[in-house]
């Protein structure tokens, strides 16, 4: 029983770094859903990883799998560190985990694009392009993380000021628009997906 808790508790800290930076509740509504997996880099800690034993390995490759939000590279990756050796397990999560998530936020991000239109995403374009030139983990998860929330929002202020800049439109509009566009991202996203059409 004591080992079971034991075991439990270093899966827990193992695993709780990567459940918080991997499915920030902006990120996992801005973006598409590869791009919330629960793999990160931050998992991938060697010294965390060696610490663990062999049934903490397999169980944590196993919340890996069973997680609806995890990527098709991620979910592959896994599922082939599990079906092989303790050390293709262990090099997983040091390694391939990181590398796979990688492949799978390239994915996202390119779907991020693919719907992103030339007038009006400019700064999404933008930095999604530069998330993919850097071309490190790192840089893809960051921009899937925060970079698209901010770039989003710089276009959504674009487009709510050249609302403003309309002298046709209602007092009631422009003040609605006025104090979205000094909101957070999320307050101007909903003025243009919602807000604007209710005044």
């Amino acid at each position: 029983m004591r080992s079971t808790r034991a075991a439990l508790a270093l899966v827990a800290t193992a695993l709780t770094p990567a459940l918080l930076l991997a499915t920030p509740a902006l990120a996992a509504e801005s973006a598409p859903s590869s791009a919330t997996t629960v793999a990160t880099a931050t998992e991938a800690d060697s010294s965390g990883v060696d610490e663990m034993s062999d049934d903490d390995v397999r169980v944590a490759i196993a919340r890996i799998i069973a997680d609806p939000d995890t990527g098709k590279a991620v979910y592959a990756a896994a599922q082939a560190a599990l079906d092989g050796t303790i050390e293709d397990q262990r090099y997983f999560l040091e390694t391939g985990l990181r590398l796979a998530q990688a492949e799978d936020d390239r994915v996202a991000i390119a779907r991020i694009l693919a719907s992103a239109e030339p007038k009006t995403d400019k700064a999404v374009i933008r930095e999604a392009n530069e998330a993919l030139d850097a071309n490190t983990p790192e840089a893809l998860r960051a921009f899937l993380e925060t970079g698209y929330r901010l770039a989003r929002a710089e276009d959504d202020r674009v487009r709510i000021a050249r609302i403003l800049a309309d002298p046709t439109i209602s007092d009631a509009l422009r003040a609605a628009a006025e104090v979205a566009i000094e909101g957070t991202p999320e307050e101007m996203r909903y003025f243009l997906e919602t807000g604007q059409y209710e005044v």
